[in-house]
């Protein structure tokens, strides 16, 4: 028999689909339901590789979590990385099958797709009691709609009850809910069985008024009115809203253990993958992580982070032609903490040759660790594990570029020269031991008397996250009408909202 289904859609990007998906699968499972998350197709460059070696978006590797079960590659069948406005990297059941352009995977490779999404899908809801699936931005793209695989496609075939979240901090959410709907076709609008407020700040008696009156224009009911929660956006889908100069990751709240802060710098690069490594130090009191784009930004960063990108050759001519790179020798030289992750480590190396993803050929790197670096086309999928520092290490590694080590003390299947360090982990700074010796290194390199929380344990801390999310969705949706919904399926007799979806 097949397990019950429910699709969180959304009025926009953005609007909260992935907590709240990921909020469903904690309260599910902590009423003993065997659950797991979904999502058809996803545009990230937040990626994460299963035990299995397949990738996948981390948005479904935080729900497994959710869950309580391991990450497998039939969460997420589709995934695409982009690699500039237009094109994007396909990644079929975790392993890269080519690049495509937008309008050629729009017109007829999406639809050719269908039906492995829908084999995943139903693979899931033969093992599990419960899938929750996440949308991608609108159902109501009405441009798009002929091949959705993501959203009212995937309601339809499967017969899934489709919830409308809506971020009402964005104003205009009535609007939003009214519209989404009367932008569906018939046979569409009889799966959207209602709404779920999201991010609401205030008095939810003077919200109420608004819903009776949604109900009674749309016929569906508002199953939820999520308060506005801060430190909730754990590992977004979308790497380029946060490259906005300034941005701060939010950190405990807790005070540094010694006399000193720590800041770190992470340089805003283009097409920046996995930012979410840095999660990890904005973990620790007294850390002060912050996005940056200009050099000046540098001087008073205690160490700098170059983070992952799909665009190592791309990110590298940013960087000079913003004077960051004269920036980071300069650095280099003074012995002031760098660390170069995946991408990141590329840009720092001597010398890459790339005829796969800039296909710019050969091209001088920054120089500042001993390292040549040659694109493959096979796409490296691992879990490693190791030490560093004398402590335990676990990672994962995604990229095309193959690391020849002509020098410097190892590290992490890296490289150190002074405190320049340079990596292919991912995920490496999520080991409390390591990432404890490391801030230490940095504070004296940095001459702060910053102190390591001796009991940071960020593992804990995401389980923290992850319970908040359950007890958001357990304390302000209505739950019994959540789960019939699960169980059950839309309501029957919905009412059609006209115009409906253009002919």
């Amino acid at each position: 028999m097949s397990g019950g289904g429910l699709l969180v859609a959304g009025t926009t990007s953005d609007a909260g689909k992935s907590v709240v998906t990921a909020g469903i699968c904690r309260w599910l499972v902590r009423q003993g339901v065997k659950v797991a998350p979904f999502k058809a197709q996803n545009m990230s460059l937040n990626s994460f590789v299963t035990r299995e070696g397949a990738e996948i978006g981390r948005a479904q590797a935080m729900q497994a979590q959710a869950c309580r079960i391991e990450p497998t590659a039939l969460m997420n069948p589709v995934l695409l990385k982009p690699g500039s406005d237009r094109s994007s990297q396909v990644v079929l059941m975790g392993r890269p099958v080519g690049e495509m352009s937008a309008r050629g995977y729009h017109g007829g490779r999406q639809e050719a797709l269908l039906g492995t999404v829908l084999d995943c899908l139903a693979e899931l809801r033969g093992t599990y009691d419960a899938v929750i699936c996440e949308g991608a931005g609108s159902p109501a793209e009405i441009n798009l709609r002929r091949t959705d695989i993501v959203n009212m496609g995937i309601a339809r075939n499967a017969k899934l009850p489709v919830l409308v979240v809506g971020d009402i901090d964005r104003g205009g959410v009535f609007a939003s809910f009214f519209g989404t709907v009367a932008l569906l076709s018939p046979e569409d609008q009889a799966f959207v069985a209602g709404f779920l407020v999201n991010k609401f700040r205030g008095d939810v008696s003077l919200l109420e008024p608004g819903l009776e009156m949604l109900l009674g224009l749309t016929g569906r009911r508002t199953f939820g009115v999520l308060p506005f929660q801060h430190g909730l956006g754990i590992d977004e889908e979308d790497g380029l809203r946060i490259s906005l100069r300034g941005t701060v990751r939010e950190s405990t709240t807790a005070p540094p253990v010694g006399e000193d802060v720590l800041r770190v710098a992470v340089c805003a690069i283009p097409l920046m993958s996995n930012f979410t490594d840095v999660d990890a130090l904005a973990a620790e009191p007294g850390v002060v992580v912050r996005f940056v784009d200009r050099p000046e930004e540098l001087s008073d960063a205690d160490l700098v982070v170059i983070p992952g990108t799909r665009g190592t050759v791309k990110a590298l001519e940013w960087l000079r032609e913003r004077g960051i790179g004269d920036a980071l020798v300069r650095r280099a030289a003074e012995q002031r903490p760098i660390l170069g992750i995946c991408g990141g480590f590329q840009i720092l190396g001597a010398h890459i040759d790339d005829e796969i993803e800039s296909r710019q050929g050969s091209v001088d790197g920054l120089a500042l660790l001993p390292v040549r670096v040659r694109f493959a086309r096979e796409k490296t999928l691992t879990r490693p594990v190791g030490e560093a520092l004398g402590e335990p290490v676990e990672g994962y590694e995604i990229h095309h570029g193959v690391a020849q080590l002509t020098g410097g003390e190892a590290f992490l299947d890296g490289c150190r020269v002074g405190q320049t360090w340079g990596t292919h982990w991912h995920g490496s700074l999520e080991s409390d031991g390591f990432r404890r010796a490391f801030l230490r290194e940095v504070a004296a390199a940095a001459g702060r008397r910053f102190v390591p929380a001796p009991d940071t344990s960020f593992a804990a801390l995401r389980e923290e996250q992850l319970d908040r999310l359950g007890d958001l969705i357990e304390q302000h949706a209505d739950t019994d009408a959540l789960w019939r919904l699960i169980e059950s399926g839309a309501p029957q007799g919905l009412p059609f909202i006209p115009p409906g979806a253009p002919a």
